[in-house]
């Protein structure tokens, strides 16, 4: 039953991982052509040293919660994204390409969005391997060990009830 369970879950991830796994490619590839972009619109000047130096707090943060399914606990990973921090960086590239800026790092923004999903996605997956693995044993100890070694026993003392009887 629980076995069942996990493998289900384990199944539902698996489609959720592909999908995910195409959009951060989409995302990582829209989001380089986004920071080209804002290179050529800042007069091909590099804006990675400019950014960096206003950056004081990361606006992003990564938080991890447990979910239970089917007793087992799964790490998961959600994004804590604080806008009020990113307020420094508003006035970047006002002389030169403000706008196309602001669009890298929204794209940046969506593509770290789908990387921790990812990440999420693929620990939660990997957790359920293992408990899946670990049940599937248990299972099989039952049915092949224990319950052939009880219902030997059974037969045993039944044998020699009936003996007895006699």
């Amino acid at each position: 039953k629980k076995r069942d369970a996990l493998k289900t879950k384990f199944q539902a991830l698996l489609k959720d991982i592909v999908d995910t796994k195409l959009e951060v490619g989409n995302g990582l590839k829209d989001a380089s052509f986004a920071y080209a972009k804002a290179q050529w619109a800042n007069a091909g000047d590099d804006i990675t040293a400019t950014v960096l130096e206003r950056a004081k707090r990361p606006s992003v943060t990564c938080k991890l919660y447990a979910d239970n399914i089917a007793g087992v606990s799964i790490p998961i990973f959600s994004m804590v994204h604080d806008p009020t921090v990113d307020t420094s960086s508003q006035t970047l590239g006002v002389a030169h390409g403000g706008a196309v800026i602001g669009a890298c790092k929204e794209s940046y923004l969506k593509a770290v969005t789908n990387l921790i999903k990812l990440a999420s996605l693929q620990t939660a997956f990997h957790t359920l391997d293992e408990e899946i693995k670990m049940t599937s044993r248990r299972v099989n100890a039952l049915e092949y060990v224990l319950i052939p070694r009880i219902e030997e026993i059974m037969q045993y003392i039944t044998q020699e009830m009936d003996e007895q009887a006699r």
